[in-house]
């Protein structure tokens, strides 16, 4: 089989479900990079773990493409990333099913308290997304990819869950080559938002060159559930925001 997982014994104060991973020797890692809040404090971490980042951006046709993209090129400029790799799978607004990217379905505002899926879930995307880093990392040698997924404290979405990240692990342990071992990291996803603000602050993380927002791409609408997570955690925190607001 192509690859090993090492699961990392938990922390008392981590979820007992959190899926992550033991950290080898720096080495080359493929980063995945949205352009928001957690993706950004993901990278500042694999920059300390590793000696040279590879960033990954998938635009799927998501109200934000233009946005998020301007972000992913900020953040590789900032952190000094050569490797970096845009794509698009816009079959997935062809496909539907999302506020994200059907223009017919509106985003709803948040509401914290709400257990079920969001509107915003793009059915299966993330699945998507470690598909195409798995091929890139294969390629590249890397080690590692490097995800923000966040399960506790997010919009509920199915697919940041950790047993989803630990069934994709076997996926490119079966699925790859004999001699290749690519790790999925997932540094953040037991965390809260404002843990994750917390350390992306303590790593320096630019937080100002971030885009969260679901609806708008000059200034943030703050009342999305993307909007909303982050201002709370912000809040929380006791530091502002720095991105503008409608």
């Amino acid at each position: 089989m192509g690859g090993t997982t090492e699961i990392l014994d938990q922390p008392v104060a981590e979820s007992e479900s959190s899926f992550l991973l033991r950290p080898s020797s720096p080495r080359l890692a493929v980063c995945l990079v949205s352009g928001g809040m957690d993706s950004c404090a993901t990278a500042a971490i694999a920059r300390e773990e590793n000696s040279e980042l590879a960033f990954l951006h998938v635009s799927y046709g998501q109200r934000t493409e233009a946005r998020e993209r301007r972000a992913f090129e900020q953040l590789a400029d900032h952190y000094g990333v050569k490797k970096r790799l845009a794509v698009s799978i816009e079959h997935l607004a062809k496909i539907g099913g999302s506020s994200l990217t059907d223009l017919h379905v509106p985003v709803t505002d948040a509401n914290l308290s709400s257990r079920e899926i969001p509107t915003s879930y793009v059915p299966f995307r993330n699945a998507h997304l470690l598909s195409i880093a798995a091929s890139w990392a294969e390629v590249l040698s890397a080690k590692r990819i490097y995800v923000g997924a966040v399960a506790e404290d997010s919009s509920g979405y199915p697919d940041c869950r950790p047993e989803f990240y630990a069934a994709f692990q076997q996926a490119i342990n079966v699925g790859t080559r004999p001699e290749t071992n690519v790790q999925i990291v997932t540094p953040v996803i037991a965390m809260r938002k404002a843990q994750i603000v917390r350390r992306g602050l303590e790593l320096g993380a630019p937080f100002e060159l971030t885009w969260s927002c679901y609806k708008a791409s000059e200034r943030a609408c703050g009342c999305c559930d993307s909007c909303a997570l982050r201002l709370r955690a912000f809040l929380e925190v006791g530091v502002t925001d720095p991105i503008s607001y409608a």
